[in-house]
């Protein structure tokens, strides 16, 4: 059964991890990776990724990208979402502890920020305005 707007923004603005789908190239398939991801129902959606990884530049080029969201208990539920990008910014502080506080234990917080701050380098926010949905509960089994 195809989850309405309402619980497909609900789901998404749970805290589950995405596998996110860029095109890569000629010949390649799509890059497919794990990453954490930011939405608060009715509004755009935010990344934060290493500025010139291999996943900033596919999704720079390619200006759009889909995230797959699943889980499967109580039930068998995914959302797929699509769509262009809209802006690219630098990341702050702020949107770091943002994103880890959607994720981790609060006590792990700090003690994450500091260690990325300090070992994975520059990075940015990339923003994908939903354009396209698939959604579906498929119930429990």
């Amino acid at each position: 059964m195809a989850l309405s707007r309402e619980e497909r923004e609900q789901f998404l603005a749970e805290p589950h991890v995405a596998a996110l789908s860029v095109d890569a190239g000629d010949g390649r398939a799509p890059l497919t990776v794990p990453v954490w991801y930011q939405y608060a129902p009715g509004g755009d959606i935010w990344i934060h990724t290493g500025k010139g990884s291999r996943k900033h530049q596919l999704i720079e080029k390619a200006g759009r990208f889909t995230l797959m969201i699943d889980r499967v208990e109580p039930t068998v539920r995914y959302a797929s979402v699509e769509g262009p990008v809209v802006s690219t910014v630098p990341s702050t502080r702020e949107h770091l502890v943002e994103i880890s506080t959607r994720y981790m234990p609060a006590e792990k917080v700090d003690g994450y920020v500091e260690f990325s701050e300090k070992n994975h380098g520059e990075a940015v926010i990339i923003t994908l305005r939903p354009e396209r949905w698939v959604s579906s509960d498929l119930g429990a089994f």
